[in-house]
């Protein structure tokens, strides 16, 4: 093989870059195929004509500590699903080979999985690597982006705790993670949070409520609410600030308004919103970017398709595309983080 592509899919998180960098130079260094690049992901691809940006060491120079990629990402582009509905996937097919492509790196998270194992289906060899601030890719036990997120949400809570200790406050924040509550858990209890309202577990504002005047009784002047954005009360489905593209948002202030009528306690809300993905990548996240790439140049070097590069255990796996694609890594019941906030008895909804 001559020339592979690489793309980068789904929302930006830090981290994209040292993927980008590991991979050329491990490949450029043992003498492997040339690297392209795909614009804005599929977009850049299907243009006339296609936008691609070669790669080598030279271009990748000094990209590692920069956040979102130099390739740039869509969240919008699903080839077997473009804009009008239609299937374009046979003309992604079409349009690699006259390229002179014969695989690709997809750096994506479940979404971008997903179309890579469906490209795979269809004859094109592929390579994932898993990536989200949700933390979320089944598969792997952590995904790059997840860190520098934990590190924005638990620095936020830092500051909502002096403010809200001034004032006797409650403060709430909301958080990213549709399905699954990784960011919410573990910013929650780095941060010292009283409750932590997760997709995971339904919630009730009696045992919320219930926890924020416990702890006042107690003493405390303030409390921390952490809320991951599709956190839904019991027998209700999660908020939606736009419901017809059924886009997440407002559970934050939801659950601070409930609060503070049900409590009478002043409560604010804030959003952190993108801040989760934007900056540059902590040095957790750049240390595993940069494993998953060269993990993933190894794969092309060794002629090892349709996999997943994951770690596990602290080890890095290779776990085959149809065992992963579609599927959503939740928090379960049983995990130690969740054993951590329950006997730090953190209310969890």
């Amino acid at each position: 093989m001559k020339k592979i592509a690489v793309l980068t899919g789904g929302g930006d998180c830090p981290g994209l870059n040292a993927v980008l960098r590991s991979l050329v130079l491990t490949l450029e260094g043992a003498g492997g195929p040339e690297v392209v690049g795909l614009c804005d992901a599929y977009h850049g691809l299907l243009e006339d004509p296609p936008r691609v940006m070669h790669l080598d060491g030279k271009t990748v120079d000094g990209i590692l500590v920069e956040g979102g990629t130099i390739l740039g990402t869509s969240n919008s582009g699903d080839p077997f699903s473009w804009n009008d509905g239609e299937d374009r996937g046979d003309f992604v097919l079409k349009r690699l080979k006259a390229l002179g492509v014969g695989g690709l790196v997809s750096i994506g998270g479940d979404g971008s999985t997903a179309i890579a194992a469906e490209l795979q289906q269809r004859g094109l060899p592929v390579i994932c690597v898993p990536k989200t601030i949700d933390n979320d890719v089944h598969g792997t036990d952590v995904t790059f982006g997840f860190d520098s997120a934990v590190h924005c949400a638990t620095e936020a809570l830092d500051r909502l705790q002096t403010t809200g200790e001034s004032h006797r406050r409650v403060m709430v924040l909301e958080t990213m993670g549709r399905d699954a509550g990784w960011i919410a858990l573990a910013s929650g209890i780095a941060g010292g949070a009283d409750v932590i309202l997760l997709p995971e577990v339904p919630f009730s504002y009696d045992r919320v409520v219930a926890k924020i005047l416990e702890e006042r009784v107690r003493g405390l002047s303030y409390n921390l609410v952490v809320v991951a954005e599709g956190a839904a009360e019991e027998g209700k489905g999660p908020i939606y600030r736009d419901p017809k593209h059924r886009r997440l948002g407002g559970v934050g202030a939801v659950v601070a308004r409930q609060i503070e009528q049900l409590a009478g306690i002043e409560t604010r809300a804030t959003i952190l919103g993108h801040l989760q993905r934007g900056g540059s990548p902590s040095p957790g996240d750049r240390v595993l970017a940069t494993t998953f790439g060269c993990a993933a140049a190894h794969c092309v070097l060794e002629n090892r398709w349709d996999v997943l590069v994951g770690m596990n255990d602290s080890q890095v796996h290779y776990v085959p595309l149809d065992q992963v694609a579609g599927k959503v890594r939740m928090v379960p019941d049983d995990h130690p983080l969740m054993q951590t906030a329950q006997s730090l008895g953190i209310c969890l909804g």
